[in-house]
């Protein structure tokens, strides 16, 4: 497997170590739980190994967010990240990782979210769609950057979800009966 992250991780990371640290436990957790659910399941016939990648990169775009407590200096709401890392990833010549990014916040952001929440991200559906998104969206939800090491229950990511509304807590529930 080819390791595409560590070079773009180093890009734009070098500057700020503990939050680059933090990036790399959490992409790493994530990563290797959204491919090891893919080797469980080859029914679902997802690529392990751009599943790793995009697990990842999944969250490049953090950097550029306000959130301080994780080592964030940005300008732009965290809730942005997803959308500002796939921006890099288009950028590098990888538009199928972008998607992931993009695709990840909550179990996915339809367009009526975002209107009705008034949400800072651009107007457009950003659920994740391949089976790949969504087994990175899905690992995404068991870790926290607050606590890095820690994989949460299947309960504690539900409430996680509370923020974006029942239809989050409904698709993850599906997640977990398809994938665990």
């Amino acid at each position: 497997m080819t390791d595409l992250w560590s070079p773009i991780i180093d890009h734009y990371y070098a500057g700020n170590l503990p939050l680059k640290n933090l990036l790399l436990t959490h992409s790493r957790l994530v990563a290797e739980k959204a491919a090891a659910i893919a080797k469980l399941h080859p029914e679902l016939g997802a690529d392990g190994d751009f599943v790793y990648q995009a697990g990842m990169l999944h969250d490049i775009g953090i950097f550029m967010t306000d959130a301080a407590p994780i080592h964030c200096y940005g300008t732009y709401h965290y809730i942005c990240h997803g959308y500002l890392g796939a921006e890099l990833l288009r950028e590098a010549g990888l538009p199928a990782h972008a998607l992931v990014a993009e695709r990840h916040t909550g179990t996915g952001l339809t367009l009526k979210q975002i209107v009705e929440r008034s949400l800072p991200v651009p107007h457009r559906e950003m659920v994740p769609v391949s089976i790949e998104e969504q087994l990175v969206c899905f690992a995404d939800k068991f870790f926290s950057k607050t606590r890095p090491e820690e994989e949460k229950t299947i309960q504690q990511a539900m409430r996680s979800l509370e923020k974006f509304g029942p239809e989050g807590i409904e698709k993850f529930r599906s997640w977990c009966e398809t994938f665990l």
